[in-house]
């Protein structure tokens, strides 16, 4: 039973690691909000976003960018639950 449980459902479990990382990853990029900040930046400084647009923007991707750190920080800790 244990080569069993070695052969059929370690590689299980490592491919499912594997995806939920990469499923983390994809759905909390910290590098991809960080980037949008920075654009979102550049159109206010060259004119292409008013200031209230620019503010309301900021505040929804530093929001972003919160829930993504915390989420990344869950997964390093080991601290992730699945919620039904």
């Amino acid at each position: 039973m244990i080569l069993v449980d070695d052969l059929l459902f370690r590689p299980l479990v490592s491919i499912a690691d594997v995806l939920h990382s990469l499923a983390v990853d994809e759905m909390y990029d910290v590098e991809g909000v960080q980037d949008e900040l920075k654009e979102t930046h550049l159109l206010y400084e060259i004119g292409e976003l008013s200031h209230e647009e620019y503010e309301r923007k900021k505040a929804t991707l530093e929001e972003r960018l919160e829930i993504a750190e915390d989420a990344h920080e869950r997964l390093r800790s080991g601290k992730v639950e699945v919620k039904r």
